[in-house]
Protein backbone atom coordinates (compact mmCIF):
# COMPACT_ATOMS: atom_id res chain seq x y z
CA UNK A 1 0.00 0.00 0.00
CA UNK A 2 1.46 3.36 -0.65
CA UNK A 3 1.90 5.81 1.68
CA UNK A 4 -0.05 9.57 2.04
CA UNK A 5 2.17 12.00 0.06
CA UNK A 6 0.25 15.23 2.25
CA UNK A 7 3.07 17.62 3.38
CA UNK A 8 2.57 20.68 5.44
CA UNK A 9 4.63 23.56 7.21
CA UNK A 10 4.29 23.64 11.24
CA UNK A 11 6.27 26.65 12.77
CA UNK A 12 7.97 27.00 15.74
CA UNK A 13 5.76 27.42 18.54
CA UNK A 14 5.56 31.16 19.96
CA UNK A 15 7.42 30.61 22.84
CA UNK A 16 10.29 28.87 21.50
CA UNK A 17 10.62 31.96 19.06
CA UNK A 18 10.71 34.39 22.16
CA UNK A 19 13.03 31.78 23.62
CA UNK A 20 15.76 32.29 21.26
CA UNK A 21 19.10 34.29 21.53
CA UNK A 22 18.66 37.69 20.66
CA UNK A 23 20.37 38.83 17.50
CA UNK A 24 21.07 34.77 16.84
CA UNK A 25 18.84 32.57 14.61
CA UNK A 26 15.35 32.73 14.21
CA UNK A 27 13.64 28.77 15.16
CA UNK A 28 12.53 27.46 11.57
CA UNK A 29 9.25 25.36 10.04
CA UNK A 30 9.91 22.18 9.84
CA UNK A 31 7.86 20.12 6.98
CA UNK A 32 5.88 17.43 8.21
CA UNK A 33 5.09 14.27 5.94
CA UNK A 34 1.60 12.32 6.55
CA UNK A 35 2.65 8.39 8.55
CA UNK A 36 -0.75 6.99 7.20
CA UNK A 37 -1.55 5.05 3.83
CA UNK A 38 -2.55 6.75 0.58
CA UNK A 39 -6.35 5.92 1.41
CA UNK A 40 -7.08 6.99 4.51
CA UNK A 41 -9.98 9.34 5.65
CA UNK A 42 -9.73 12.14 7.48
CA UNK A 43 -7.24 14.45 8.74
CA UNK A 44 -3.46 13.64 8.35
CA UNK A 45 -1.11 13.11 10.96
CA UNK A 46 3.16 12.81 12.04
CA UNK A 47 4.86 12.04 15.10
CA UNK A 48 6.30 15.00 16.83
CA UNK A 49 7.83 12.89 20.01
CA UNK A 50 7.53 9.72 21.63
CA UNK A 51 5.78 9.48 25.55
CA UNK A 52 7.24 6.23 26.40
CA UNK A 53 6.29 6.30 30.04
CA UNK A 54 2.81 7.22 29.28
CA UNK A 55 2.85 4.80 26.40
CA UNK A 56 1.62 7.93 23.23
CA UNK A 57 3.36 10.12 21.18
CA UNK A 58 2.30 13.53 20.54
CA UNK A 59 0.82 13.96 17.17
CA UNK A 60 1.08 16.68 14.52
CA UNK A 61 -2.82 16.12 13.12
CA UNK A 62 -3.83 18.72 10.06
CA UNK A 63 -5.97 19.02 7.32
CA UNK A 64 -5.52 22.09 5.06
CA UNK A 65 -2.57 24.23 6.30
CA UNK A 66 -3.16 24.07 9.76
CA UNK A 67 -1.42 21.71 12.17
CA UNK A 68 -2.59 21.12 16.22
CA UNK A 69 -0.96 18.55 18.46
CA UNK A 70 -2.34 15.61 20.06
CA UNK A 71 -1.44 13.42 22.02
CA UNK A 72 -2.67 9.75 21.14
CA UNK A 73 -2.03 6.32 22.45
CA UNK A 74 0.02 3.63 20.22
CA UNK A 75 -1.84 1.46 18.15
CA UNK A 76 -1.70 -1.98 19.70
CA UNK A 77 -1.46 -4.28 16.85
CA UNK A 78 1.30 -6.37 15.59
CA UNK A 79 1.95 -7.76 12.46
CA UNK A 80 1.25 -11.40 11.29
CA UNK A 81 4.29 -12.59 12.14
CA UNK A 82 3.62 -11.26 15.53
CA UNK A 83 7.57 -9.08 15.45
CA UNK A 84 6.66 -5.93 15.03
CA UNK A 85 4.51 -3.67 16.62
CA UNK A 86 2.34 -0.76 14.57
CA UNK A 87 4.05 2.30 14.92
CA UNK A 88 0.84 4.10 14.31
CA UNK A 89 -1.96 5.69 16.78
CA UNK A 90 -5.03 3.68 18.24
CA UNK A 91 -7.72 4.13 15.60
CA UNK A 92 -5.65 5.45 13.18
CA UNK A 93 -7.64 5.71 10.26
CA UNK A 94 -5.87 3.28 7.01
CA UNK A 95 -3.72 0.48 7.22
CA UNK A 96 -0.87 -0.73 9.72
CA UNK A 97 2.43 0.91 9.44
CA UNK A 98 4.07 -2.37 8.30
CA UNK A 99 1.77 -2.63 5.15
CA UNK A 100 2.33 1.18 4.14
CA UNK A 101 5.65 0.76 1.52
CA UNK A 102 7.54 3.57 -0.06
CA UNK A 103 8.95 2.49 -3.00
CA UNK A 104 11.69 5.05 -2.97
CA UNK A 105 13.06 3.82 0.61
CA UNK A 106 12.51 -0.44 -0.57
CA UNK A 107 15.15 0.91 -3.65
CA UNK A 108 17.22 2.61 -1.30
CA UNK A 109 17.49 -0.41 1.44
CA UNK A 110 17.96 -2.61 -1.81
CA UNK A 111 21.32 -0.44 -2.74
CA UNK A 112 22.14 -0.26 1.04
CA UNK A 113 21.81 -4.06 1.81
CA UNK A 114 23.83 -4.85 -1.47
CA UNK A 115 26.46 -2.21 -1.00
CA UNK A 116 26.86 -2.41 2.99
CA UNK A 117 25.83 -6.55 3.32
CA UNK A 118 27.21 -6.15 6.92
CA UNK A 119 24.91 -3.22 7.90
CA UNK A 120 21.58 -4.97 6.22
CA UNK A 121 19.51 -7.12 8.93
CA UNK A 122 18.60 -10.64 7.40
CA UNK A 123 15.07 -12.45 8.18
CA UNK A 124 16.14 -14.98 10.96
CA UNK A 125 19.22 -13.65 11.75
Amino acid sequence: MNPCTAVTLLPPPEFVVRLAAPGGGRPEAGYLLCELAADHDGGHAAVLWEDDARYLAVWARWSGDRATPAELAWCGATDPGGRDACGLFAGHPSAHDWAIVDATLTAVDAVLAREHPHLAPRDGA
